[in-house]
């Protein structure tokens, strides 16, 4: 399935007939982030992705929204406390019915690398930099209330905390639906294949439809390379021989049937450093991450059964072993983290936010966290300052399109479509907001849009013809893993492309 080439062609003259003060290489989150703050700030931005938007590790997170309480045991309390202070501005401004408060039980085996003292203390500071209520120590029985599965054999307690999950691609979504919105042209599946140069500055790019074959010139004043795993790529194209600046650590996860729901999350410690989570994601169980480094080409990476072997085996420290057999796994992913060069192992090295300048004043941005995008594209226009001639960022958050509370969402489309199941309503509320009156708008006069695509899970056909009119779905997989959530529960059809037309 590809998009009306005429459509493409629109997009692609928009992008050519006039200089932007910024073109923006790479539509994941920290792209789509940038985008949507300049576009806020007032400048004409342009945005452009060699693969759909959010298709790479911004659709391969843990999913989750947090401080990162294993931070505070590498001494980064200033990333805790910014992270922490992005998430407040996420749930409560930003996409609060996107981005969703959970608990975290950390749990204490008698065997574990840690003790309860430790616990409750860094628990009390990591509660104290989120400016919320402290965590707590709870007894096994009261933590296997909210985690059924959870092992209880040699378990002396648990830790309880809160942080918060989301929908990473879709939040990547809003951020570029918010940049479009503000009138910035915007493009998937388009390959920056050159820099241009003029006056010894980059000044755009050559950028070539993947789809349809056309090439244009970009020109813009200042260019970021945000493209995440391929940053050493791009900047090759302003400087043939720049070293590598960056290193590649592949974070592999694993998605499982939940047969009775969980009302919590888990934080497994494995060593004084290195945890992996247990998250309930979407009406199934959500396992890793993996921390190895990366040296293959990240076109290519994937899960393999040796990254699914260690997320179970590093699960069945805290569940039970029914629940993570191989099996029961409906899906697997993998993105690649973009980290500092240095010589510290890929999983003790801190998740700081890399920019560089280019010979020709490209700026490449690397590193940093789901949870602090938008202070990361913050730092980033800050450093293009002199460049874009800005004068004023607005470091308050504001709403994304559709932002609003879950519950006044869900009862919205209830109203006005109250032949939907609620936990479609709900499904809806949590993906769109207020924007679910857009996807549901053609139902009325075709009520077969409102059928599930599967009986097992709540996505409706609407969203299918949403994705590819509203929200840039160029194929298959943009609509089944990035727009829906079919693909990760391991139900996209065999049929795709029939369904879809």
């Amino acid at each position: 399935m590809t998009e009306p080439l005429a459509r493409r062609s629109e997009a692609l003259e928009r992008l050519s007939a006039r200089e932007f003060d910024l073109l923006v290489i790479g539509g994941g989150i920290v792209g789509a982030g940038i985008a949507s703050e300049a576009s806020r700030a007032g400048l004409a931005v342009a945005l452009v992705d060699r693969g759909d938007f959010g298709g790479a590790t911004s659709s391969a997170s843990s999913k989750l929204i947090h401080g990162g309480l294993r931070y505070l045991r590498l001494g980064d309390i200033r990333l805790v406390r910014e992270a922490h202070q992005e998430r407040r501005a996420l749930m409560r401004v930003v996409a609060p019915h996107l981005v969703r408060r959970l608990p975290f039980l950390l749990p204490l085996y008698r065997d574990g690398p840690y003790r309860a003292l430790t616990v409750q203390a860094g628990l009390w500071l990591y509660g104290t930099l989120a400016g919320e209520r402290r965590g707590r120590l709870v007894p096994p029985a009261r933590a296997q209330q909210s985690v059924p599965d959870l092992r209880l054999d040699q378990l002396k307690g648990c830790g309880l905390y809160s942080d918060a999950w989301t929908h990473d691609s879709r939040l990547c979504l809003l951020n570029v639906r918010a940049a479009a919105d503000r009138g910035a042209s915007v493009l998937n599946y388009a390959e920056a294949t050159a820099l241009r140069i003029a006056g010894g500055r980059a000044a755009g790019a050559e950028v070539t439809d993947r789809l349809g074959g056309e090439t244009v010139a970009v020109n813009a004043r200042a260019v970021v390379n945000a493209t995440g795993p391929w940053i050493d790529r791009v900047r090759r194209l302003e400087d043939p021989q720049a070293r590598p600046c960056a290193r590649l650590s592949k974070g592999a996860h694993v998605l499982v049937a939940l047969d009775q729901p969980w009302s919590a999350a888990l934080t497994i410690p494995h060593d004084h450093v290195r945890v992996s989570f247990a998250v309930p994601w979407e009406g199934m169980l959500l396992l890793g991450t993996t921390d190895t480094l990366y040296e293959g080409d990240p076109d290519e990476v994937e899960a393999t059964e040796e990254d699914i072997r260690q997320v179970l085996s590093e699960a069945v420290v805290a569940l039970a072993p029914d629940l993570v057999r191989r099996e029961a796994v409906r899906s697997t992913f993998a993105g690649l983290r973009v980290l500092p060069d240095t010589r510290a192992a890929t999983a003790r090295t801190k998740r700081e936010t890399m920019l560089l300048e280019g010979p020709a004043g490209m700026l490449t941005i690397a590193g940093g966290k789901l949870t602090t995008y938008r202070r990361i594209a913050l730092e980033a226009l800050g450093a293009l300052r002199p460049d874009l001639g800005l004068h004023h960022l607005d470091p308050e958050p504001a709403p994304l399109p559709g932002a609003a509370g879950l519950r006044a969402a869900a009862e919205r489309i209830g109203a006005s479509h109250p032949q939907l199941e609620p936990h479609t309503r709900l499904h809806l509320a949590h993906l769109y907001g207020f924007l679910a009156d857009e996807v549901l708008a053609g139902s009325e006069e075709d009520p077969s849009l409102l059928q599930q695509l599967h009986p097992d899970a709540p996505d409706i056909a609407a969203q299918v013809v949403y994705a590819r009119t509203r929200e840039w779905a160029c194929t298959a997989e943009d609509v089944f893993r990035r727009r829906t959530t079919l693909a990760l529960r391991g139900l996209a059809p065999a049929d795709a492309e029939r369904l879809i037309a």
